[in-house]
Formats: structure tokens, sequence, C-alpha cells
């Protein structure tokens, strides 16, 4: 019996986007290994576990034991996700193929932060075989670095048959839900003062927010609420997983996402897989999915509440942005046509790859 190819990952395991990707590709006839610096269980998978990153330089320091992992276990193609961590340590650990995939912020922020991490960031891409990123603008952004490797769009997509519509008029009243992470770049804060806006606007509207996502702003984001009143009108749910996202997605009519800076967001897709309308930054990620009048600048309190207001009050309309929604991901957003994609790149790859090994070997052979 042949043995199945061997897919060593480099990710966080407590993330549900490698946890997704560790299952799709074991479900595709893949051994999947994982090393990563943030252990999870996930069924089938061996994990390599490097010591803890509190800092972000502590990266640095993990490199030789990523290589060592990375060397005993020997995969057939190595696949690092988030360029400016795990794709270093793929970098530096010297095992080809290495597919790295760009996330958002380790593209579009990280690099620009310093000259330095500019740089770094060139060097690691240009030591990958193939890159892929879930939205144009993380295609643009790698291929600015001038990569060896070819740029791929694929998108994380949705898994279909958990987060469907359910029928419009079972929803009550209007309530709104963010998927996004409790840190500065998603601008919760924003979505909270949007809704406390819309309240006094109209006080007799049954209205509530449903955070989930979890972060490090929780502390401050309860205090916004209780300073601004709004305990009764706000559930702070954190982490959820699939199902409980899809049990609180399906009790909304809205989702909102406005981050400063995102690439394509996996929540987006699953909120209009649902069947909600969506309101969003006006991102190139998000213009790629989502029609110009739901678009809206960051950090913009007022416009954010006009849309929601305008939603709240023409029902017909919020139902019809999300019946749009559902049937474009209907079409576009099933996962598992992006992981058989990306399936078949890494089946190209290999002996794309042995190949251009042979004739180095073969040109420095006596």
């Amino acid at each position: 019996m042949t043995e199945p190819l061997h897919l060593c990952l480099l990710g966080d395991a407590t993330s549900p986007h490698i946890q997704r990707w560790a299952r799709e590709m074991r479900a595709r006839g893949w051994r999947v290994s994982l090393v990563t610096a943030r252990p999870a269980p996930i069924e089938g998978v061996d994990q390599h576990v490097l010591r803890p990153v509190r800092r972000s330089v502590q990266w640095l320091l993990r490199a030789g034991a990523a290589r060592r992992a990375i060397a005993a276990l020997a995969p057939d193609i190595v696949h690092a996700h988030y360029t400016t961590s795990y794709g270093y340590l793929g970098a530096r650990a010297g095992r080809h193929p290495l597919v790295m995939t760009a996330w958002g912020s380790d593209l579009l922020v990280t690099p620009h932060t310093s000259p330095w991490m500019r740089w770094l960031t060139g060097w690691t891409l240009r030591r990958a075989d193939m890159i892929t990123g879930d939205s144009q603008s993380l295609v643009d952004a790698a291929q600015g670095y001038r990569p060896i490797a070819p740029v791929h769009c694929i998108h994380w997509g949705v898994e279909l048959a958990r987060f469907k519509p359910v029928p419009w008029r079972d929803k009550p009243g209007f309530e709104i839900v963010s998927l996004r992470s409790w840190e500065a770049n998603y601008n919760i804060p924003t979505i909270i003062d949007a809704v406390g806006e819309l309240h006094a606007q109209q006080p007799a509207l049954p209205v509530h927010l449903h955070l989930l996502g979890g972060g490090s702003m929780e502390e401050a984001l309860r205090a916004q609420v209780a300073a601004r009143g709004l305990q009764d009108l706000v559930s702070f749910h954190g982490r959820q997983d699939d199902a409980g996202m899809a049990r609180v997605l399906a009790r909304c009519k809205v989702s909102v996402s406005v981050p400063t800076q995102d690439a394509t967001s996996v929540s987006v897709l699953e909120s209009m897989a649902c069947g909600l309308a969506v309101v969003a930054t006006h991102l190139q990620a998000n213009a790629q999915w989502l029609e110009p009048r739901w678009l809206m600048p960051a950090q913009d309190t007022h416009a954010l509440a006009q849309t929601l207001a305008a939603l709240a009050q023409d029902d017909t309309a919020a139902e019809a942005a999300g019946q749009r929604n559902a049937t474009l991901m209907h079409r576009e957003g099933d996962r598992r046509l992006q992981m058989d994609r990306m399936d078949a790149l890494y089946r190209e790859l290999l002996p794309a790859h042995r190949a251009a090994a042979h004739r180095i070997s073969s040109k420095i052979s006596p």
C-alpha cells in the first residue's frame, strides 16, 4: 500500500483556520503534521510543539527548533501560514517545496512598521516555492516583493452545510453580529458606539448586538458598554466554535465587519452564506464580495449608524441583501472547491520541484 503524501503545516493549532485546513487535507488523503507554538488538539494530526511565543521577536529564536522538527518529519511539502511568523520559520528551515499563505496583516500592516520588517518580509517570501493569499489585495501585496514563486488567490471558503440561511421571518427583532476579534484593528468600539447612536435615534427598535471573537480588549469593551448604558443591548459571547457561531448568526439580520486593514474575512463569507446583510469597511477584499452601498470608511461611527438605521427601517432591502449574499456564496464560496484547488496545486508542485531538483543535481554531479 502506497504511503500517503505528507503535508507539514506551520501555524497556530488554536486557530480554527488551521484546524479546518488540516481536516480538509486529511480528507483528501494527506498525512498532516503540524509545527506550532500554540498547540490544541486536532484529530489525526501529529503536533511538534515549539516553546511559546509571547513577543514578536521570539519568532527569531524558534527557527532552530522548527528546522529540527521539520527535518525529523521529512514531509513532502511544508506549508507555513502567516508570513511574518511561521513563514519566517519555514524560510529558515530550508525544506522544499515550501508554500506560504499570507493572512492579511502579515503583509498589509506588519511590514510597514519598520524598514527591517519590510526587508525581512521580502526575504521570507522569496524563499517560497508557492504563495497564496485570500484576496486580490494580498496577491498584489505579495507580488510587490517580487517573489520567485507564483502567487495564487485561494480563499478560506465556507462550510455551506453548516453556514446556511434560516427563514428571515424566524429572526427576532433587529439583531446585529460582529464575529471579529476584540483587537484594535477590528474597531469593535466603533460598532458599539454606532449601536448606541442607533438606539438613541430609535429607542423603540428591538436592537441587540452580539459580539463574538474574544480578545485583549474585552475589559475596555465591557467598560464602554457600561458607560453608554448598553448592557441590555450587547451580549459578549467570546470565541465560539462553528456550531456556536451558526446559532448566533441564525438570530441576526446584519453582520458588521469594519477593520482598518483586512484581507478576505472568513467571518464575512460565513455571514453572507447565512443570508445576512453585511456592512463592512471599504477595502479591496470586501469590494470583491459586497455592493458599494454596504461599504464605508473605518472608524466612522455615524456612517455605520446611518447604514444600520437604513437596514432597520427597510426590512425588505435587508432581506434582499442577505439573499443576494447567500446566492453568491452558494456559487463561489464553497470551501470544498477552494480546498480541492489547493490540493491540486500541492500535487502539481511536487513533480515540478522534483524535476528542478534533479536538474540542479545533474549540473553539480562530476
